[in-house]
Parts: structure tokens; C-alpha cells; sequence
């Protein structure tokens, strides 16, 4: 098993799959590999029998959700077809098995107000605080994903033009514009950065946002989301948010604002429309509560 798991997640880094999905499915075939020794069970010996009692031991021990086991089970769905191209297998053992259905979530999201109060709560011109500023500007004013901010070079950013060269899942480039204000606040980060001291450039180059440490380095997703969870703390009590949130509040404000799907489409870097297509959901519930609080014959008065 570990050979031909090892063989696999080489096969998809050279396919420049998402390092996110790498790490994941490297955890997923660890979990499906232990599960196999619990069983005295080989690769060779699968079938679709001993796939179910692993999705069952999943729901029942494991208390995984339906989202947890159906990656899972897209995992060992990618790795049996690996096996089966390869000739080391002869059969797709899962090929029978059906994915979980899962429940449509809408994308959570702030409302304008919400996401300014985030956004504006770094303050002062210490590094930290102008680091911090310039992160949730971008953030919200490009939609990018943390994992695509976390990678962002100090190159890939025009401040002429106001746009980033992003590098996003599948090693697909495209380019993303970022308003004034984003522009204001990277670039009175990136002036105290260069002032400190711009750090020393990585494997992948210099990076933009540094971590505020003795040695400076690149930033990590979590830095990123430890500073989201800090910031949201201006909200309501119990107000979840992540970087995500801001990537969701982003298409949604956009699209509530007359921006058309294809346009969003690009911008957030989906390869499918039917993915950016979730926000037309969301604008629907938004125009409703509007339609509802506005219009006299929305309700007929009774309690």
C-alpha cells in the first residue's frame, strides 16, 4: 500500500493538482491503509464488499459527516482508477460505489456593512497592523482563496494597474483586479515591509506577506485564518467566518450588484459555471427578504 500510494500522489503532482488535495488525499489513503491492517486485508484482496464496511466504518466509528466520507471515497475513486491504468490491478473495486448525496449548502456570506466592519478593524501603522489590513482588503476585493494569497510573489502584483497574476487550483493562471482601497492598503504594507527588511525570498520567490517573526517567511493559511478569527470577534457574538466567507461575500456582492455570472466565473478562477452558479441562490434569498420588507402585498399583516 504505501508504494502505491506514494506512486499516486506523484502521479498527481505531476499533473499540478492542488497541494491542498495532495495533502488530503495522502491522509485519506493513510486512514483507508490503517483500515486495510485493522482488517488483514491487501489492496489486492479489495473489492466492493470491504469498500462499504470502510464507508460504514467511517459514519459509524469515525462519526464523519457525509462531506468527510464522500472525499474520502473520491480519493479511493481516483486511486482505483491509478491502480487499474497502471496494470496493478485487474478490477475497479470501486467503481460500484455509489457517492453519498449531499445536502445543497448556500455559501455563507456578510452583508456590505458586516464586511467593512471587518475589514477596517487592523489599525494603526505598525507592520503588523498594515500586513494585516492589506490581507483583508485583497482578500474581499479579489476573492481570492487563502491558499492562492498565501502564494502571492511580490511580482505578481501591478500596482499599476491594480491587477494579480494568481496562480490558482491546477496551476491555472489568471488575472484579478483589486479596487483603490486594496491598493491604498498594499501599498502602504508593502513600503514599511521594504523598510523592515523584505525578507529573503523562497523556493517559490519573494514572497508578499511575511509573518511578523524573528525570521521572517512566507505566511501561512493558518496565520491567515488565526487573523480572520480575531477580526471577526467585531461581529455579532456566534457570527462564524473564515477566508472563505470574504471570498463567498465578494461573488455574492457582485453579483447582487449587477456583475454578470461569466465575468464572476473568471475572476474566481472556477473551471465550471455551474460552481459560481450556487450565488444566483443566495442573490435569489437576498432579493426575497428585500421583495418582503418593501413590497405592501408581500404579507397579508396576520401574526
Amino acid at each position: 500500500m504505501p508504494r502505491h500510494a506514494a506512486d499516486f500522489i506523484e502521479s498527481l503532482r505531476r499533473k499540478a493538482v492542488s497541494i491542498h488535495t495532495i495533502t488530503n488525499y495522502e491522509r485519506d489513503l493513510r486512514h483507508f491503509a490503517d483500515f486495510l491492517k485493522q482488517r488483514g486485508a491487501t489492496i489486492e484482496s479489495t473489492d466492493h464488499v470491504l469498500l462499504r464496511d470502510f464507508l460504514n466504518y467511517l459514519y459509524a466509528e469515525r462519526r464523519l459527516g457525509k462531506s468527510s466520507v464522500s472525499r474520502k471515497l473520491a480519493c479511493l475513486k481516483t486511486f482505483f482508477k491509478f491502480m487499474l491504468r497502471e496494470g496493478r490491478l485487474k478490477t475497479n473495486p470501486a467503481e460500484l460505489i455509489s457517492s453519498p448525496r449531499l445536502p445543497k449548502k448556500l455559501p455563507a456570506y456578510l452583508a456590505e456593512d458586516e464586511t467593512a466592519t471587518i475589514i477596517e478593524m487592523p489599525q494603526g501603522t505598525s507592520l503588523i497592523a498594515l500586513r494585516d489590513r492589506a490581507i483583508l482588503e485583497l482578500l474581499y476585493a479579489s476573492g481570492l482563496r487563502v491558499s492562492e494569497l498565501v502564494g502571492l510573489n511580490e511580482d505578481e502584483i501591478d500596482m499599476h494597474q491594480e491587477t494579480i497574476r494568481v496562480l490558482g487550483k491546477g496551476s491555472k493562471e489568471r488575472i484579478v483586479p483589486f479596487g483603490s482601497f486594496a491598493a491604498k492598503a498594499i501599498e502602504a504594507y508593502l513600503e514599511a515591509k521594504h523598510e523592515a527588511g523584505p525578507g529573503k525570498p523562497d523556493k517559490d520567490g519573494a514572497p508578499a506577506f511575511l509573518s511578523v517573526r524573528k525570521t521572517p517567511r512566507r505566511i501561512s493559511a493558518r496565520d491567515v485564518q488565526r487573523l480572520v478569527a480575531r477580526v471577526r470577534l467585531g461581529l455579532k457574538a456566534g457570527r462564524r467566518v473564515t477566508p472563505h466567507t470574504l471570498r463567498h461575500s465578494f461573488a455574492t456582492h457582485l453579483l447582487e450588484r449587477g456583475a454578470d455570472l461569466r465575468s464572476i466565473q473568471e475572476l474566481l478562477g472556477h473551471e465550471s459555471l455551474s460552481t459560481t452558479q450556487k450565488y444566483t441562490h443566495v442573490s435569489i434569498q437576498h432579493l426575497k427578504k428585500e421583495y418582503d420588507k418593501a413590497h405592501p402585498k408581500a404579507k397579508d399583516g396576520k401574526p
